[in-house]
C-alpha cells in the first residue's frame, strides 16, 4: 500500500514538472513579438527568397516590407518592379515594397490582415504565429486553400 502512495506521488512529481517546463516554454514563445526581420523561405525550391522587415506602425497595427531579395540569378534583376502587384503597389520597385499589411496581435497571433505575394501577384488573407524561438509561421489563404511558410529571425 506504502508503495503505491510513493508511485502515485512520483507520478504526480513528474506531471507538474512536464507542465510547469511545458507552460514555460509556452510562455516564453508567446512573450515574444514578430518585431524584427525575417529570412523568408521560396516553399517550392527550399531556398532563401527575401529579407522582410515586420514592425509596428503608429495604428497599432503590424507590417512588413522587403529589405533585400536573396539567391536572384545572374539573369534576374536585383532590384525589379512588381508588374502583376494589384492596386497602389502596380509598377513598383520589390525591395521596400510592403508586402504585409494591417496585421492585428490576438492573444499569441497576428491575423486580420494581408499578404502579398509579388512573385505572382496576388494578395491573401493573413495569420502569423510564432512557433519556436525565432520561428515565424506565415500562412496565407484565400478561400479554403493556403500555404504555410516558415520564416526565420534574423534580428
Amino acid at each position: 500500500m506504502k508503495m503505491l502512495n510513493v508511485f502515485q506521488f512520483g507520478t504526480f512529481v513528474f506531471l507538474l514538472a512536464f507542465f510547469a517546463q511545458t507552460a514555460a516554454a509556452q510562455i516564453s514563445i508567446s512573450g515574444k513579438t514578430c518585431v524584427g526581420t525575417w529570412k523568408t523561405i521560396d516553399d517550392e525550391t527550399g531556398k532563401a527568397r527575401s529579407h522582410v522587415r515586420i514592425y509596428e506602425a503608429t495604428d497599432g497595427k503590424f507590417y512588413g516590407k522587403i529589405e533585400q531579395l536573396l539567391n536572384r540569378t545572374a539573369d534576374e534583376d536585383k532590384d525589379p518592379n512588381c508588374d502583376v502587384c494589384p492596386g497602389d503597389r502596380k509598377g513598383k520597385k520589390v525591395i521596400g515594397m510592403t508586402i504585409v499589411r494591417g496585421m492585428v496581435k490576438e492573444s499569441n497571433r497576428y491575423s486580420q490582415g494581408f499578404i502579398l505575394d509579388p512573385k505572382k501577384g496576388k494578395e491573401y488573407d493573413c495569420t502569423l504565429w510564432l512557433s519556436e524561438k525565432d520561428t515565424l509561421k506565415v500562412r496565407g489563404w484565400w478561400g479554403p486553400v493556403y500555404r504555410t511558410q516558415t520564416w526565420y529571425r534574423i534580428n
